[in-house]
């Protein structure tokens, strides 16, 4: 190990944020000067993950993404949510908490998955990309493994979220090559498969992010940032309108005892 490597080692820093008497400052920013009615929540989260201020375009992807994940339904991070809620009321980040950790390999979080496989298909040759595409599809259905960022049990023959998804990226101009690559490997899906799979909201998420450049590693986040608003508005009405016993119940029904 080099010495500059073994020092950094030994003493770890930051560059997110440090605070003073007077001010905070966030990757080198004044919050109170530079940050604070400046930005937009959207344009913050941007800075402070990715240390880059978003242009125009890049802001209105991620804001779309963002309002795209924060909510769809009942799902199991909700009923979670919920259920936690209403038994221990008193901590309402513990239900928060119990919700996310839902956002996983099968629901919400899916994103990252989609974006390593245009990963693969980008870092290939331009002419390769349908070939790439199509050796993707073949493989994941020889081994019978879904294709991250495909298919949706409610939302068929298409997901309806996609297309605007797409639309918002090529209307500001940053829809590139994993928004392509996200093309040629849903045609080559449909022909691996005989049928059509749709291209789902998380798969349309991942290519428009990624050409937002941002890395496929911490893609999950932004599904974690969006849902996390969406279960507090669980929560809230979880407090208004309970749902816990009827939910409770039909588990209960759905599920009944076997000796």
């Amino acid at each position: 190990m080099s010495a500059d490597a073994k020092a950094k080692t030994e003493h770890p820093t930051t560059r997110l944020a440090s605070s003073t008497r007077d001010d905070v400052f966030i990757r080198g920013k004044s919050l109170t000067k530079d940050l604070i009615g400046k930005l937009t929540f959207t344009e913050m989260i941007f800075f402070q993950i990715t240390g880059t201020m978003p242009a125009t375009g890049q802001t209105a992807v991620l804001d779309a993404c963002l309002v795209t994940l924060m909510e769809h339904g009942l799902t199991p991070s909700a009923i979670a949510t919920r259920l936690v809620y209403s038994s221990a009321p008193e901590a309402m980040q513990g239900a928060v908490a119990a919700g996310l950790l839902g956002v996983g390999s099968v629901f919400v979080g899916t994103v990252e998955g989609c974006a390593s496989l245009l990963a693969r298909i980008v870092a290939g040759d331009v002419g390769d990309v349908n070939a790439l595409a199509k050796e993707i599809a073949e493989d994941h259905r020889a081994h019978r493994k879904p294709v991250a960022g495909f298919g949706h049990p409610q939302h068929k023959p298409d997901d309806p979220r996609t297309p605007c998804l797409l639309a918002v990226a090529e209307a500001h101009g940053v829809a590139g090559k994993h928004v392509a690559a996200l093309r040629a490997l849903s045609a080559a899906v449909d022909v691996a498969h005989g049928k059509h799979l749709t291209i789902n909201a998380t798969g349309a998420i991942a290519a428009v992010l990624a050409d937002c450049g941002i890395p496929s590693e911490i893609l999950r986040g932004f599904s974690l940032i969006a849902r996390c608003a969406g279960l507090v508005g669980h929560v809230h009405e979880e407090q208004t309108s309970p749902a816990m016993r009827a939910l409770w119940q039909a588990g209960n029904a759905a599920v009944p005892y076997e000796d």
